[in-house]
This record gives structure tokens, C-alpha cells and sequence, in this order.
């Protein structure tokens, strides 16, 4: 499958052809729709068929591997088979505030220096859990660390680095609960110029300037070691 998000964040939509459809839904030869994980959620949008009937796409996640991902449909939506050509589209509002805010919590995790224990994309809101058992944290601090990123307008673009090299530099990873895919040969990081460098395959903004304000909404301790930090969007209720 041509997963066309990887090379192009922004692109909105598709035209694709069947491959498969099974109880969870439905494969194309190539798709803009993002699959749920690193924390973010999957797409939503819809498949226009040949005859101009759509099937709504509540979910998309992945499949046998990192490289399938199957659309999910709307319970009761039309049939297709296997060779059915369609226009895939992404709610693409919804994609790009969550494009904002997975750059955001990169942002948050070079504002705090700690390993990552977990973390989730939200549409609006977003957070990630630090081991920090022995460090408090000041929310206007980080709230005003992070704007002062995204006001100075650094550049995000992904790249491209060999099993080994990711191998050779540990320090990249920082999430303690999930590693990076590796075994195809290569990893996908995402550089935000200046600022920060780390294993990612989500979608995110071209430059910071783009995610807009946000602000810390709560600090939570989560058991002995692990602090929650909770981020929105200036405007978004928690």
C-alpha cells in the first residue's frame, strides 16, 4: 500500500482502487487516511465510488502491518468489492488540528527533559506522560517555553535514517513505552529545526508558526514516577 501521508502531510485526498474488504473494513492500493498510533487518532473523511455514492469512513487503523491500513466503515454503508475504483478524502480540519497539536507535544517534549512513558493526540487537546519522580513542574513555564517555539516559526520536515544508525544513537528515542518500528531498513524521524529530533511516523505541520497558541490545562501525577502534562489549544475546553 502507498501510504501517501508519509510523503505529503497535506494532501487531502486520493484516487485509489479496492484491494480488499473483510470484516474490518476496507484496503486500497493507496490512501491519505492516517492509521490511529504514536498516540494519534486515525482519520476520518469518506470514499466517493464510481456512481458518485459515498461510504463514510469513521476510523482508520492499521492492518497486518505498519505499511496496511484498512478504512472502517459506517455500519450500514454501500457495498464494494475488490477493483472498485474510489476518490478517498480525509476530514481534512480535523487532520490538520491534529497535525498541530502531534507537533505541539514535540514541542512539549523538548521543553521537558524526561522520558516519555506515554502520551495521546486528541483532537484540540493533547498529552504526554513524563518519568519524573523527583521534579515539579510549572505550568506557565512550559506553557510559555512552548509558545515562544511556535512564535519563533521553526521549520518541521521529516527524514529518513537506517536501522543502524538509529541503533547507534539511543538517545533519540525517547519513549520508554513504545519503539520506534524497526526491521525495514529504515526509521522515519521528524526534525523540528533548531529544537528537536526523534523517531516519529505521524503527520504534522510544516512550521510551528502554524499550530497556533495553546496552553498547559493540568499537570497530573500518575503514580510514583509518571507526570501528565495536558496541553489545548487556546480556546479548546479541557
Amino acid at each position: 500500500m502507498d501510504l501517501l501521508f508519509r510523503q505529503d502531510a497535506y494532501l487531502k485526498s486520493c484516487d485509489a482502487t479496492v484491494v480488499g474488504v473483510d470484516e474490518k473494513g476496507i484496503r486500497l492500493d493507496r490512501t491519505v487516511f492516517y492509521p490511529m498510533g504514536g498516540g494519534q487518532l486515525g482519520d476520518v473523511g469518506r470514499l466517493t465510488l464510481a456512481d458518485g455514492g459515498t461510504i463514510e469512513i469513521v476510523d482508520a487503523i492499521k492492518g497486518a502491518s505498519h505499511e496496511d491500513v484498512v478504512h472502517v466503515p459506517k455500519p450500514g454503508s454501500p457495498a464494494v468489492a475488490a477493483g472498485a475504483k474510489v476518490r478517498a478524502e480525509i476530514d481534512w480540519d480535523r487532520r490538520h488540528r491534529l497535525m498541530r497539536m502531534h507537533t505541539c507535544l514535540h514541542l512539549l517534549s523538548a521543553v521537558i527533559k524526561g522520558d516519555v512513558t506515554g502520551g495521546q493526540v486528541s483532537d484540540g487537546k493533547g498529552r504526554l506522560d513524563f518519568n519524573l519522580p523527583d521534579q515539579s513542574l510549572d505550568k506557565e513555564h512550559i506553557a510559555r517555553e512552548i509558545n515562544r517555539l511556535i512564535q519563533e516559526d521553526h521549520a518541521v520536515s521529516p527524514r529518513w535514517i537506517t536501522d543502524e544508525e538509529l541503533a547507534a544513537q539511543p538517545e533519540l528515542v525517547r519513549t520508554m513505552s513504545v519503539k520506534p518500528p524497526m526491521g525495514s531498513g529504515k526509521v522515519r524521524l521528524l526534525s523540528i529545526e533548531d529544537v528537536d529530533l526523534q523517531p516519529c511516523g505521524g503527520t504534522h505541520v510544516a512550521r510551528t508558526g502554524e499550530i497556533g497558541a495553546i496552553e498547559v490545562t493540568k499537570i497530573e501525577n500518575k503514580g510514583k514516577m509518571n507526570r501528565r502534562v495536558n496541553l489545548a489549544f487556546v480556546g479548546v475546553a479541557s
